[in-house]
């Protein structure tokens, strides 16, 4: 492990040296002025994640084509042989404002699957709420009695209320670990909106009990079919950059893992014992509780001496993503303030070097944002500014073309490994619907990137100044968006947009057409907010059978009883494409 670390260490200095190097180049007309050194701090505070991003794309594919075992080279831990489970493992529902509705339906298949599979003595069901309202309360509390009676003598269900959200989420797993901490040995996080099948869980708490070292297990979550234009886009172009990334990622980061917060399996007694979060000193933002906790609690669990990995299997572990782009940002806001905390962190003594290095990145991931809008405005300043050409046209077209590639890597990885394998064209619908859901997604997030770097520019100029985010009720399902409340989160993107259409305007179209989409999305904000929430939009992107995701080709069993809308007019059966990561001639016994 060691060996594959140094080994990425090596390409991403030299890449990050030949690339800097490369834009220094392009800005050397005239000498390097001090807007020129100021355009290339900023490219040099963008560029680790787009590295990062590449070479582990890169690495995943070569793994997903050309290893004979590609789990056993990223995760190599086997599960317990099939014999009775040994263990008693919580399902820890934790919920705060949800729809109680939705949740029980999630909830109870999951806990009628457990019982199908003949291992439900082996869990127990807690609901554990930080609900701030009496209401909704009182909601939960009678579905947690409707589950108690359904499943009265099979799966055990507790309910318990907080009426304070002391430590968020965190705080409310250690207040489970302090209480019932003793009677299991497991511990599986699921969010609201988590969804997991029997086998999924089982395969989980098999390769728990195979392997004592592992501290947590992370699955690798996709998103849920559904009926929202947003979430349907995003989610495909996710599922397709995932993999590769996560393979890649796993590959050097190795017993140093990933942990997402949810679907994903705990050790109890060392999460209790070791990963508990420390309250920040000082006062503001950055202060108090952490809110991005489980990248914390993963190196914190590493440094007990405890292993931390993914299993990246694409098999019954499913989310709901955001409906609609403000709701998008406001998760993305809580994970910018939750991370720009790791700050008080980097210095935790017996951290490993790869967990401060994690938690680090985690910063940069957001500080990224700021470094690319000083970026773009200087350098549309430094054109406007000079009596001379400000740019290199030979290195520049060179790097723009560089980094667009590195950008998209992820997505163009696995989009390769998918047309090279009939199962996996088939199950995201051939390959002429793959190509044109692919060329479209990546121009809707180029567009979308831009909306949340000044998302992000902005709230992080206002946590200098006292503002938070908190930890509040997500929305989950398809409403759609007030224009006047898009026009009111969204006129900084518009007005971003405007000034790079003047300048665009102003400017050769051989010099400025690849940018066209950062100006356009901003531009754009408000009506793609407003359209993509509709429940039109979304049932026409369904009809049009683009963006398409396994689970709607062929849709498992396992999802049958969630009654899906995106999946009403398709029936459910075992599904019969593989939606692993190995090809199917060489799948593996896992999963």
């Amino acid at each position: 492990m060691t060996a594959r670390r140094i080994g990425f260490a090596a390409l991403l200095t030299l890449s990050f040296a030949g690339l800097t190097t490369l834009m220094a180049m392009t800005l050397s007309p005239g000498g390097l002025t001090a807007l020129d050194l100021f355009v290339l701090a900023c490219f040099v505070v963008t560029l680790p994640w787009t590295i990062i991003g590449f070479w582990n794309a890169v690495i995943g594919l070569a793994i997903m084509r050309f290893s004979k075992n590609p789990l056993k080279s990223v995760c190599p831990i086997s599960p317990a042989s099939k014999g009775p489970l040994t263990t008693s493992t919580a399902l820890l529902s934790c919920v705060r404002d949800e729809d109680p509705d939705s949740l029980e339906v999630n909830l109870g298949a999951m806990a009628a699957n457990l019982i199908r599979s003949g291992i439900d003595s082996h869990f127990t069901l807690y609901v554990l709420s930080d609900t701030s309202m009496n209401d909704i309360a009182a909601e939960e509390q009678q579905m947690a009695e409707r589950l108690r009676d359904r499943f009265e003598g099979r799966i055990d269900v507790i309910y318990r209320r907080r009426t304070e959200n002391t430590g968020y989420k965190a705080g409310n797993i250690e207040d489970f670990c302090r209480r019932w901490g003793d009677n299991h040995d497991f511990a599986i996080v699921l969010d609201a909106d988590s969804y997991m099948s029997a086998d999924a869980m089982e395969s989980l708490v098999r390769h728990m009990e195979a392997n004592p070292q592992v501290g947590i297990l992370q699955s690798l979550v996709v998103g849920l079919p559904t009926e929202s234009a947003f979430a349907r886009v995003f989610q495909f172009g996710m599922r397709l950059g995932m993999r590769s990334y996560t393979i890649g990622s796993a590959w050097w980061q190795g017993d140093c893992g990933p942990y997402w917060g949810h679907n994903a399996i705990l050790r109890v007694n060392p999460f209790r014992d070791h990963c508990s979060l420390p309250v920040l000193p000082g006062k503001g933002p950055l202060a108090g509780t952490i809110l991005s906790h489980d990248q914390v609690e993963a190196v914190l669990m590493r440094r007990a001496g405890y292993e931390v990995r993914v299993l990246p299997l694409e098999t019954g572990s499913y989310e709901v993503n955001p409906p609609h782009l403000l709701e998008f940002v406001r998760r993305d806001l809580r994970w910018c303030q939750g991370n720009l905390q790791y700050r008080r962190l980097l210095a935790l003594p017996g951290l490993r070097f790869v967990s401060r290095a994690q938690l680090f990145l985690a910063m940069l991931m957001f500080l990224g944002s700021p470094a690319w809008i000083g970026f773009m405005t200087t350098a549309a300043i430094l054109g406007m500014t000079t009596d001379y050409t400000p740019y290199r046209a030979d290195t520049g077209a060179a790097l723009f073309a560089t980094i667009l590639t590195m950008v998209f890597a992820p997505k163009l990885a696995t989009v390769a490994d998918v047309l090279a394998r009939k199962d996996l064209r088939t199950a995201f619908g051939g390959t002429a619907r793959v190509l044109v859901s692919v060329l479209a997604e990546i121009v809707y997030s180029a567009m979308l990137a831009p909306i949340m770097a000044v998302a992000h520019t902005l709230f992080m100029g206002g946590i200098l100044c006292g503002k938070t985010i908190g930890w509040g009720a997500q929305a989950r399902g398809v409403q759609r968006l007030p224009v006047l409340l898009a026009a009111r989160k969204l006129w900084p993107q518009t007005l971003f947009g405007l000034a790079g259409l003047a300048w665009i305007i102003s400017q050769p179209i051989e010099l400025v057409w690849p940018v066209i989409p950062v100006a356009i999305g901003p531009l754009l904000a408000i009506v793609i907010a407003v359209s993509t929430s509709t429940g039109l939009l979304g049932k026409l992107a369904i009809r049009s059978t683009l963006w398409r995701i396994p689970e709607e080709t062929n849709p498992p069993e396992e999802l049958a009883s969630l009654h899906l809308p995106a999946l009403a007019n398709r029936g459910h059966g075992p599904a019969q494409v593989s939606q692993g990561l190995v090809r199917g001639d060489a799948a593996p016994a896992e999963g």
